[in-house]
């Protein structure tokens, strides 16, 4: 049986209306956990806040655990766009600088959902085959700090964005001061800014 031009539009309608009810529990849930934590955004919670059923909420995301993460994938296609627009935009020599500096930003105003992406048990795959683009666009935006510098960006990337994480976490629960962070985050980038020749030489066997 074909398919007629009101049946197509009947179906596109119901894409949107699926895409509109899945943003909104989305973004539910992100307000709920940043106001009032993780523990307090459930099932009930938020079909209660949005005034949908709760077996509606299973249908689109399957579990708590799915909405969680589509909050966290959500967040690293934020975070991915919020380190492109500072990197594109440094000027020559200032890029990890501006990408530190807005990807440290990013966590310290967005808490809860820093939270979902790096804390909380997710069932998302990281650095596999099935690994969401939007989690390969963020990391991607890291890459391209060091694809010139080493033989091994991925291997650079990946321990940057580890002391990043680290500072995030450690001055998220008050074990860094406050009062260094720009010193810390200077010494970082001197520390991942070394030439080419120099940090090769240095990473070599």
């Amino acid at each position: 049986m074909e398919e007629t031009p009101g049946t197509n539009r009947i179906a596109e309608r119901k894409l949107r209306d699926k895409q509109a009810r899945r943003a909104q529990i989305v973004t539910a849930a992100r307000r709920i956990a940043e106001l009032e934590g993780w523990p307090n955004v459930t099932v009930r919670r938020l079909a209660d806040e949005i005034s949908y059923s709760q077996p509606v909420l299973y249908a689109h995301f399957g579990s708590r655990e799915g909405i969680v993460a589509a909050v966290a994938i959500e967040g690293f296609q934020e975070l991915g766009l919020a380190l492109e627009k500072v990197r594109k935009r440094a000027k020559r020599g200032s890029a990890i600088a501006s990408v530190a500096n807005a990807y440290l930003e990013f966590a310290a105003s967005y808490p809860a959902l820093y939270e979902a992406m790096f804390s909380l048990s997710l069932t998302v795959p990281f650095g596999e085959a099935a690994t969401p683009p939007e989690l390969r666009f963020a990391f991607s935006q890291l890459l391209e700090l060091f694809q010139q510098q080493t033989p091994t960006p991925e291997v650079l990337t990946e321990l940057f964005w580890a002391s990043l994480h680290g500072i995030a976490e450690l001055t998220r629960t008050k074990r860094f001061p406050p009062s260094r962070q720009k010193e810390r985050v200077k010494t970082l980038v001197q520390l991942f800014s070394l030439p080419k020749e120099e940090t090769t030489r240095r990473i070599q066997p």
